[in-house]
């Protein structure tokens, strides 16, 4: 079923239209009917409908600029103009305008139907393309680097089901197979010389731009295409981009897990070498180590993060093997927690924006990872300690004191040591979260209120202006229109537009009540530049012309519509 909307400005030509078609029968609905080209822009905006028709001769707005302003707001609406054989030059403009059908006058019912079969079947074709299997394939095609990317950062930050790999890597075209697997991050090192101004005389692609440019993300895809080129070289590397970091998942069939590990290494020093060669960058690389099961390939991921920690000792500008540095531990047995950046946006985003249900949830989920491992009550400790980091700088964040959280002025760390067990941690700082959001959101509501009794106070000063709009009312007190509309219209029940209208005819009833100003000066006074739209949004509202109205607001009593 298709929406359709009808515009004319003659009610019996709309309601005439209406009687005389079963609409539904030939997979219409009718879902609105505008007397003029203007009205109907408000329901097209409400409702974008698939089908307009619309007559050409309309009060305000008439068919032809309904259709350009339609054009350019909805380009895929179908419009069906009503015009007259003495309207060929506005058929003229019609052509130009890309009108989808149209129907001389006088014209039958049938007529018109025979239109609208044609215009469905043209709908009934676009839909039938939108789900075509060639198009989709096209699509999928296009989008298989993204997915292969999007797939491989999940694959080195979490623990996937060998069962949903292996389909994954059919899906994408993957080929995973191998004796074992080693995860290495490569991370350009920013120093004070890359907040210096860049060097504009140079190219921004040569290397002698590459070490100053503020642009990361230009670095990052440098070093990319350098680690790519040489891993091609060995045929047995996926090299993909996580985190802004460049990470290189070698899948090696040699059974020899050291010897394996030392080219590795030896690939991993001809890709800094390189990067500081070509692009007068430095990089340090961190490796994890040797695993024989690709669904454990995470922790070689999280140990070659380990790895790149230790620059701060060792320095950069180097390739940091974990084995060197740390001793190693089974990922059978020993499985390390890290409370990441991701864990850490997802518990922030909880509990900014979400229920105290879902709160509990994201909490639970972290503390399902340390149930899941065997750490020492130091690591548990250290956990729990960046999760309460993280809810301090919340508060920090919306200018919150401790104590309204924590509930006391105690230093909150101290408190992890008087729980018997993780359950009790994790209820207490379930608790602290909900209490937090609770606040944040009280805070908000306040802050929309204030909001829009501000707008409220400029509106009410400016609503006489011709030219008011809620771009001049959000540039006022500076913010976005889309923000803006959608608090506005949930707190005052009415769209800004409406609200600037009622204190427009709320004024002009007052005027005419009290003054003996002309029609003409009070749509003026009111904000209106054209008086017939005055008239006839005063008429529309109120039921009465203004004229009506003064003439009987002295012993009448008006009744609003």
């Amino acid at each position: 079923m298709y929406s359709l909307i009808l515009v004319d400005d003659e009610e019996d030509v709309r309601e005439g239209l209406l009687d005389e078609i079963s609409w539904e029968e030939y997979g219409f609905q009718v879902i609105e009917r505008a007397e003029n080209g203007r009205e109907a822009t408000e329901f097209i905006e409400r409702c974008v409908p698939d089908v307009i028709v619309t007559d050409i001769h309309m009060p305000f707005m008439n068919g032809l600029e309904l259709a350009e302003w339609t054009r350019n707001h909805y380009p895929n609406t179908k419009i069906i103009i009503l015009t007259g054989y003495d309207e060929f030059e506005y058929a003229q403009k019609a052509i130009k305008l890309h009108i989808d059908e149209y129907v001389l006058k006088p014209f039958s019912s049938k007529e018109l139907v025979d239109i609208l079969l044609k215009v469905k079947h043209q709908l009934d074709e676009e839909a039938a393309d939108k789900d075509n299997l060639q198009s989709l394939v096209q699509h999928y095609r296009k989008s298989l680097p993204v997915l292969r990317g999007t797939f491989l950062s999940s694959l080195v930050s979490r623990r996937i089901p060998l069962s949903e790999i292996n389909e994954r890597s059919l899906s994408y075209e993957l080929n995973l197979t191998a004796t074992s697997y080693m995860a290495s991050i490569v991370r350009v090192d920013y120093t004070y010389s890359d907040l210096q101004e860049v060097d504009h005389s140079v190219s921004p692609f040569s290397p002698e731009s590459m070490k100053g440019t503020k642009d990361r993300q230009l670095q990052l895809f440098a070093v990319l295409n350098i680690t790519t080129e040489i891993c091609a070289k060995y045929n047995a590397f996926e090299v993909f981009l996580h985190n802004d970091d460049v990470v290189l998942l070698f899948m090696d069939p040699d059974k020899d897990t050291e010897k394996t590990s030392g080219r590795m290494l030896e690939i991993l020093e001809e890709v800094r070498q390189n990067v500081e060669k070509y692009l007068k960058l430095t990089v340090t690389i961190g490796a994890g180590t040797m695993t024989n099961a690709i669904e454990s390939v995470h922790h070689s991921y999280n140990e070659a993060l380990q790895a790149l920690d230790y620059r701060l000792i060792l320095g950069n500008n180097r390739v940091i093997w974990i084995s060197d540095v740390e001793i190693s531990h089974d990922p059978l047995i020993y499985e390390p927690l890290h409370y990441d950046e991701l864990k850490q946006q997802m518990l922030i985003r909880s509990i900014k924006v979400e229920t105290a249900q879902e709160v509990g949830n994201t909490v639970a989920g972290l503390f399902a990872d340390i149930e899941m491992t065997q750490l020492t009550v130091k690591d548990c400790q250290v956990y729990v300690l960046e999760i309460l980091t993280s809810i301090m700088k919340v508060a920090k964040e919306f200018r919150l004191e401790l104590d309204e959280i924590f509930g006391s002025n105690e230093y909150p760390f101290a408190e992890i040591t008087k729980f018997n067990n993780l359950n009790e941690v994790k209820l207490w700082i379930t608790g602290i979260c909900i209490k937090l959001m609770n606040h944040i959101s009280k805070g908000r509501q306040s802050s929309y209120n204030q909001l829009v009794e501000d707008a409220k106070v400029y509106i009410t000063t400016h609503y006489h202006e011709s030219d008011i709009s809620i771009n001049k009312v959000c540039k006022h007190l500076h913010i976005s229109t889309s923000y803006f509309s959608g608090i506005f219209k949930k707190e005052v029940k009415m769209t800004f537009v409406n609200y600037v209208m009622q204190l427009r005819m709320e004024s002009a009833k007052n005027l005419l009540r009290s003054s003996d100003m002309k029609s003409f000066e009070v749509a003026e006074k009111v904000g209106f530049i054209d008086p017939n739209y005055f008239s006839f949004c005063f008429r529309k509202r109120f039921g009465y012309s203004p004229k009506e109205y003064r003439n009987n607001s002295g012993g009448v009593a008006m009744s609003e519509h």
